[in-house]
């Protein structure tokens, strides 16, 4: 009985999945992002920020939870979200050590920028963008991402690290946990090649055991723990009136621009992953996902977890077969489940150091969720195969998204990239009709956004 209304209410028969499936998709999402919950209090519980690290630890999970059910509830879509690494960051290191807000001003902040993404997808005018992206480019966007993607699996697990001379070079594969990453990848590839479904978990478990048998990943040091600190709940909104100044105007862009189009190219990376847009390259119902996005990040301020956003690791759930929202809904019960459970959790998607490529230098990888993440790049790279290669006025902007998009280490960057060149190239070609009218106030806000710095450097 419990089945067959699930099934209805999540449409089950008419994406092609079952309960059993989407469950896995669930889990292996679930543990794919589930760093999160240790980073995150790490980064905005740096020295400095007067952030309790237990507070952000609970409010982390409570607000990754709450968005990921509203997701699966309201949206019926399979993208998990939680508190967004890069925009953690900037509320930490520019808000709060930066500019020297408080953070209860720098969580308002947060809650103003999400407020404004909401009036956007309520006129409309968010998903108007989204529909206005060329499908190359849309394609472009899900590919640079699976490069994305690939690239910080490669980066946790240790398999490439800095150089001065060349940037980047492989990882010293003496070390335990590579060579556990590294064989986390060989497992998890060659379950999937074997089409096994629930490969990428089964990767990660397995992957995870034999680090606990060889000591490179440390045993839990408990099973449960039931001290929660809720001290950070609602100091963001509290805050707001204080945060309602000119001069913060340009931080809110900033983290208006990075939180509008992320989840516009993780949307549509997923969507293609798991063959859920429609023929014109579109997200059905795509305005649920987007409302539920960004209440998601006012949530995340008001909570005191940053802002909460959709997360690519979705696509590891939607590799799995994941293609509703009870996948979401799974992700977010397991981040309610990870509470009290803490200690098991960090087994699996948590760090371990290792000596760092120069002397006296240490760094951290993930060396059980890498190999996943790697994979998950590959199999959102094959929709390099739709791009049309033989047109360039097409080809060229989606080869620019796709480049920039993980050299940059930021999706809006690739994305921004992508829009200007196709703008300027169907300028050049006289052809300023092929352009959507939102495509060019998208083009000229992202150049904006590029040379603000230079700006104001310039008036100050």
């Amino acid at each position: 009985m419990g089945d067959r209304f699930l099934g209805a209410f999540f449409r089950f028969s008419e994406r092609g999945t079952n309960f059993r499936t989407e469950v896995i998709a669930g889990l292996t999402t679930f543990m794919t992002m589930a760093y999160i919950i240790f980073v995150n209090p790490a980064i905005l519980g740096t020295e400095g920020t007067e952030l309790p690290v237990a507070g952000v630890f609970f409010a982390t999970c409570v607000a990754a939870a709450v968005a990921c059910i509203a997701m699966g509830l309201v949206a019926n879509y399979p993208l998990a979200l939680a508190s967004g690494l890069g925009l953690n960051a900037i509320v930490a290191f520019t808000l709060i050590l930066g500019l020297g807000l408080s953070w209860q001003e720098a969580m308002a902040v947060v809650v103003v920028e999400g407020v404004l993404v909401t009036l956007l997808v309520i006129t409309n005018l968010r998903e108007a963008v989204l529909n206005a992206i060329p499908n190359s480019l849309k394609f472009a966007i899900a590919v640079g991402i699976g490069l994305f993607i690939a690239f910080i699996g490669l980066k946790n697990g240790g398999l490439v690290v800095q150089d001065p001379a060349t940037y980047l070079k492989l990882g010293n594969l003496t070390q335990g946990p590579v060579l556990l990453a590294a064989f986390g990848l060989i497992v998890t590839l060659a379950l999937v090649a074997r089409g096994l479904r629930g490969g990428i978990l089964i990767g990660i478990l397995v992957t995870g055991a034999v680090g606990m048998v060889f000591g490179i990943v440390p045993l839990p040091d408990g099973i449960v723990d039931f001290r929660f600190d809720t001290s950070t709940i609602g100091g963001g909104v509290l805050a707001v009136p204080q945060v309602l100044q000119i001069s913060l105007i340009p931080v809110i862009f900033a983290l208006f621009m990075t939180d509008f189009f992320d989840t516009m190219g993780t949307m549509i990376a997923v969507g293609q992953e798991g063959d859920l847009l429609d023929e014109e390259g579109r997200v059905p119902e795509a305005k649920r996902v987007l409302l539920v996005d960004s209440l998601a990040a006012t949530l995340g301020g008001a909570t005191g977890a940053s802002s909460v956003t959709s997360y690519i690791e979705s696509g590891s759930g939607v590799a799995e077969g994941g293609r509703t929202g009870l996948t979401s809904v799974i992700v977010g019960l397991l981040f309610l489940l990870a509470l009290p459970f803490a200690p098991l959790i960090s087994v699996f998607g948590g760090s371990v150091p290792v000596p760092g490529p120069e002397e006296g230098q240490q760094i951290f990888v993930s060396p059980v969720t890498a190999p996943a993440l790697i994979v998950v790049g590959f199999l959102m790279m094959t929709a390099v195969r739709l791009i049309p290669w033989d047109r360039y006025d097409e080809a060229i902007p989606a080869f620019l998204t796709i480049l920039t998009l993980p050299l940059t280490f930021n999706i809006s960057y690739g994305i921004g990239f992508g829009f200007i060149s196709y703008v300027l190239i169907k300028l050049a070609q006289g052809r300023p009709r092929d352009v959507h009218p939102l495509l060019y106030v998208a083009a000229l806000l992202f150049a904006l956004a590029f040379i603000w710095p230079s700006l104001q450097s310039l008036l100050s």
